[in-house]
C-alpha cells in the first residue's frame, strides 16, 4: 500500500488556504480581523490560518457554526472533542485532513514552529466543557482561561516570530489571551447560563450568596456586576503585562497586538459601565470605536506602554503546572511532561 506523502496544509494550495482562511475570520470575528489588517502581510495571513483552525475546534466542540447559537444536544462532545485532537494531530503529521481549517493549522505550524504540545493544550480547553467542567476556585478559571485563550495567545506570538527560547516574551503573549477572556467572561455571562455553563468560581458564587444555577435572578444583579468588576479588574492586571511583551514586536506587530487590547478591553469597560444591564443585550464595540481603539494603540505603539504598579497572581508558569497535574499520568517512568524546560529550576 503506498503512503500519503507528508505535506504541509495537506497538499492544498496555500492561496485556498489562506483564501478560506480570510472568510472564516471575516465572518466570525469583526474585531481580531480589525486588528489583523495592520500586521505585514506574512503575519496577517497566518494569523487567518490560525483562527480558521482555533473557529472550526470551537464550531466542532460545541455544535455551533462561526459562534452560533450553542447546540449541544445532538452528538456526544466528548467524541467532537476527540475528533477535533486526532484531525489536530494528522495536521499537525502533515496528513490530509479533508477539513480546510485543520489544514490550515498543519501549514502555519510548519511555518512558524507551533507544536503539537501547544495545539493541545488548547483542545485541553475544549475537553473540559465536554465534561460539564466548572471552576471551584479561582485558580479553576484561570486554568480555564489559559487553556482556551491563554495558549492561543502563545501561538500568536509564534505566528509573529517570537522564538522558543523568548519565554518572557511567550509569558506576555499568554497575559493577553488571559485579559481577553476574563472579559469575554464577564460580557457572556447570560449566554453561557442559556447554554447550561458558568465560569463563574462556585467559591466566588458562595462568596455573594447567589445559589448555582441562579446566576441570571434579577434579585442577584447588583452581586453579578460586583464579579463582573472582579473579572474585568483581573483582565486589566493581565493586559497591562500583555502590553510590555507587546513593546518587543516590530512596530506594526505591536499597533495590532495594541488595537486588539483595547478592543477587547474596552468590552470589559463596557460590562462595567452599564452595572446591571449589561446582560440584557450582547456588548460590542461599534465600527467607529474601533477605529478610535485603533488610533489609540498607534499612539501608544510609538511613545510606549507604562510598566504595570501591580502583577496579577496568576501566570503561564502557575497555570502550566495546574494543567499538567489534572492531565494524564505518563506512561513510562522519567518520561517528561509537556513543556517541561518551560520552567527551569535555577542552579
Amino acid at each position: 500500500m503506498k503512503n500519503t506523502p507528508r505535506q504541509a496544509g495537506g497538499g492544498r494550495s496555500r492561496k485556498a488556504l489562506v483564501s478560506r482562511s480570510r472568510e472564516s475570520i471575516a465572518r466570525g470575528s469583526k474585531s481580531f480581523m480589525a486588528a489583523s489588517l495592520l500586521f505585514d502581510k506574512p503575519t496577517r495571513e497566518r494569523a487567518h490560518l490560525l483562527y480558521a483552525w482555533c473557529r472550526r475546534c470551537d464550531d466542532i466542540a460545541d455544535g455551533q457554526d462561526h459562534g452560533g447559537t450553542l447546540n449541544l444536544s445532538n452528538a456526544n462532545s466528548k467524541d467532537r472533542v476527540e475528533a477535533v485532537r486526532i484531525l489536530t494531530h494528522r495536521a499537525l503529521d502533515g496528513q490530509p485532513t479533508a477539513d480546510i481549517a485543520f489544514d490550515a493549522l498543519g501549514l502555519v505550524a510548519a511555518e512558524t514552529g507551533i507544536t503539537r504540545d501547544m495545539a493541545d493544550d488548547v483542545i485541553d480547553g475544549f475537553e473540559l466543557d465536554a465534561r460539564g467542567w466548572r471552576p471551584r476556585t479561582e485558580g479553576d478559571l484561570m486554568r480555564y482561561c489559559y487553556h482556551v485563550a491563554g495558549a492561543v495567545g502563545v501561538m500568536m506570538a509564534k505566528v509573529m516570530g517570537v522564538p522558543g527560547d523568548a519565554q518572557d516574551t511567550l509569558d506576555r503573549a499568554c497575559d493577553l489571551g488571559l485579559a481577553f477572556q476574563l472579559n469575554n467572561i464577564a460580557r457572556d455571562i447570560s449566554e453561557d447560563d442559556a447554554a447550561g455553563r458558568c465560569y463563574l468560581p462556585t467559591e466566588w458564587l458562595a462568596e455573594y450568596d447567589i445559589p448555582p444555577g441562579e446566576v441570571m435572578r434579577p434579585q442577584y444583579r447588583p452581586q453579578l456586576v460586583k464579579l463582573a468588576q472582579r473579572l474585568v479588574s483581573m483582565a486589566e492586571l493581565h493586559d497591562a503585562r500583555a502590553r510590555i511583551g507587546a513593546g518587543r514586536l516590530n512596530f506594526r506587530q505591536r499597533w495590532a497586538v495594541l488595537s486588539a487590547a483595547n478592543i477587547y478591553g474596552a468590552i470589559g469597560e463596557e460590562v462595567v459601565q452599564q452595572a446591571e444591564l449589561a446582560w440584557d443585550h450582547r456588548i460590542h464595540t461599534g465600527f467607529f470605536d474601533k477605529i478610535g481603539h485603533v488610533f489609540s494603540a498607534l499612539k501608544e505603539t510609538i511613545s510606549g506602554s507604562w510598566e504595570p504598579g501591580k502583577d496579577p497572581k496568576w501566570d503561564r508558569g502557575k497555570l502550566m503546572v495546574m494543567a499538567r497535574m489534572d492531565g494524564p499520568v505518563a506512561g513510562v517512568p522519567n518520561t517528561p511532561i509537556r513543556d517541561e524546560s518551560v520552567r527551569r529550576k535555577e542552579d
